[in-house]
């Protein structure tokens, strides 16, 4: 659904759209076993699969079949890819293709490249899975899906990000299994009028200009690269594996697919130079990957619970995290060292988790969005001392909007915040103008300084108001049928 607002000669499109959640399906070790000194060879689903999902899938996928093998099907992986060899032969692993090639041989395996080994006992399991016949009974249960076979919807998909390229000429939508690019030229809203009119009935017609389908069957989340020319995708299967996925946009190829963790992985974004991408994990740790290598390098465990979203400072050495543990985090991105809490961190100030974050496109500065409801804007770094209760890095109070705030988004010339929130099954959405003076006066860094609690109550007027100043809500729209997810 396509909404547009106008102010001054200059118009702002926001998509808003809903998504719903999946669920979480447990994975069991991935070990051979033995019952009073009996060996019993692992089952496929639970002992074999998750290594090769961890280790094998990034790069033998139907959308990336390196050396044209595919393990994401299994009668594809049994059968082998251009070698022309058995990659595997029911019975006899000795004669296995693939276990010849994760087999070390003078302390380096063949596979996979560029990485360390498979551990010795996961070699075994897959060893012993062979010899006692190679059984499938992993109960697959959707197709591999790809471009010759894609996803079909027989009702509306959840979608829970998208972002527009550089140029505006592509919205980058997630689907199942999918991101779906879209012309924006060929974009039209048709919309409800007259007394009775339901902004909620109106609808847009788009043509697709290309799916881009991979392993993940859910996206949460997408960002084009600076320069437009690549597509960074985070995603994965709840309770099963995470992945990052680079896409080279106008050839519609996966570059680089990076399996990372047990479960889904959020908030991708990358550096301004393009040369690297970040996320956060189920896990609670911060990572930044190579975005052409997909080396790690950066991880931080600061947060006590999921990160949601990520963003880089303008020059981008600094990260921004934020998450379900009610925190906004700043990373030293060269050091990898955990610099401050952006945010206020005193018990009973914090309200809820935080979702969404963006930046000011030439300044350092963030806007948040959580459960509590109330967009901010905050400096990234601090111009005074932190002090016991303090939120001095606190530049506006946008007006509070109705349920958890879900999506944040900021316009690329740095005028217009958008922010998408849901609420008992309906939707909200609002414009404001970022058109405001973050400019801190000596007297208000002297105010900031000192404790709160012994602020003045003339003090705490002259914060409130730099806080408020200049906050503008230029556009809002309500939706009775669906909640809302995702705007860009």
């Amino acid at each position: 659904m396509a909404r547009c607002f106008q102010s001054a000669s200059t118009v702002y499109c926001f998509l808003i759209v809903a998504a719903t959640a999946n669920l979480v399906v447990p994975i069991m070790e991935s070990t051979a076993q033995t019952v009073e000194g009996e060996s019993i060879a692992p089952e496929f689903a639970k002992g074999i699969r998750p290594i090769l999902v961890a280790r094998c899938f990034g790069c033998h996928q139907t959308a990336r079949p390196n050396s044209g093998f595919v393990m994401t099907d299994f009668q594809q992986m049994i059968a082998g890819g251009d070698s022309g060899q058995a990659s595997i032969v029911p019975g006899d692993p000795d004669s296995s293709y693939l276990v010849e090639l994760i087999r070390p041989v003078d302390g380096k395996a063949q596979m996979p490249p560029d990485e360390s080994a498979l551990s010795p006992s996961e070699i075994d399991a897959i060893c012993a899975w062979i010899a006692a016949g190679a059984i499938d009974d992993y109960r697959q249960t959707e197709v591999n899906f790809s471009v010759d076979r894609p996803p079909v919807y027989n009702r509306q998909p959840n979608i829970t990000s998208m972002d527009y390229s550089p140029d505006g000429n592509l919205l980058a939508v997630s689907g199942f299994h999918e991101v779906v690019l879209v012309d924006t030229a060929s974009l039209t809203t048709h919309v409800s009028t007259g007394p009775s009119a339901n902004p909620s009935e109106s609808t847009s017609v788009a043509q697709y200009a290309g799916r881009l389908i991979g392993l993940s069957p859910r996206i949460e989340s997408i960002r084009f690269s600076p320069d437009g020319l690549r597509l960074a995708v985070a995603g994965g299967s709840p309770g099963e594996f995470g992945e990052v996925q680079i896409w080279n946009v106008a050839e519609q190829n996966l570059e680089l697919s990076r399996i990372i963790g047990d479960d889904t992985i959020d908030g991708v974004s990358w550096s301004p130079d393009g040369q690297l991408v970040s996320f956060g994990c189920k896990d609670t740790t911060l990572r930044v990957i190579d975005a052409s290598t997909g080396q790690q390098v950066l991880f931080q465990g600061a947060h006590d619970d999921w990160i949601r979203d990520t963003v880089f400072s303008v020059d981008g050495q600094q990260l921004v995290s934020v998450g379900r543990d009610m925190s906004c985090k700043l990373t030293d991105v060269p050091t990898q060292r955990f610099v401050d809490n952006i945010t206020s961190i005193t018990p009973g100030v914090l309200k809820g988790g935080i979702a969404s974050v963006d930046r000011h496109p030439s300044r350092d500065e963030i806007v948040i969005g959580g459960a509590d409801g109330v967009p901010k804007v905050y400096r990234m770094n601090r111009i005074t001392k932190r002090v016991i209760g303090d939120d001095a890095n606190l530049v506006r109070l946008l007006p509070a909007m109705p349920g958890r705030i879900n999506s944040i988004a900021v316009s690329r010339d740095g005028r217009r915040i958008a922010a998408a929130s849901s609420l008992d099954g309906k939707g909200f959405v609002r414009i404001c103008s970022y058109e405001f003076d973050p400019t801190v006066s000596e007297e208000l860094k002297g105010i900031l300084a000192k404790l709160p609690e012994s602020w003045s109550a003339e003090e705490r007027q002259k914060v409130d108001a730099y806080n408020t100043a200049d906050v503008q809500q230029i556009a809002a729209l309500d939706l009775e049928t669906t909640g809302l997810y995702a705007v860009a």
